[in-house]
């Protein structure tokens, strides 16, 4: 048996889709609600799988660089006069693929996932220090799109 704790995240962002066949390779957005979960087998000296905020402080500069972004197919043709445009700012390229939702949860699986196995604690605004223990896993990630069409990526 195992533990299990969820965070959720929630980012407004863009995409597009330009492998798709209708109206979604045009630019649009989303309402987004992310769940990462992580599991255990104990708990540790805090009677905890993981403290979450060291879970938040892991993945928000993730969420936050995907908030009010255009995610970006890299062989989209639209990207280089997105580039001009001066939106480059707040464009996520995707190499080779385009920007899901399935691809949006696999990214943030990866990064949580290798943050977590770095082994390098994360520290908050005061400096306070938070480590992952090793028996913690990223045990998948559920990304929304709409109220009612999710996408997960996990073990």
């Amino acid at each position: 048996m195992r533990y299990r704790v969820c965070k959720a995240f929630e980012f407004e962002g863009g995409h597009m889709l330009s492998k798709h066949p209708g109206r979604c390779r045009f630019p649009h957005g989303h309402s987004r609600r992310v769940e990462i979960v992580l599991s255990g087998e104990t708990l540790d000296e805090n009677d905890m799988v993981c403290d979450f905020k060291a879970l938040k402080l892991a993945v928000e500069a993730e969420i936050d660089r995907l908030d009010h972004a255009l995610m970006i197919n890299s062989d989209d043709p639209s990207l280089d006069a997105l580039r001009d445009s001066g939106a480059s700012g707040r464009l996520v390229v995707c190499e080779g693929e385009d920007p899901t939702t399935e691809v949006i949860a696999r990214r943030i699986f990866e990064k949580a996932r290798d943050i977590l196995a770095s082994g390098r604690p994360v520290t908050d605004a005061d400096g306070v220090e938070y480590r992952f223990p090793e028996r913690v896993r990223v045990e998948r990630v559920r990304v929304t799109e709409t109220p009612s069409s999710w996408a997960e990526y996990g073990l």
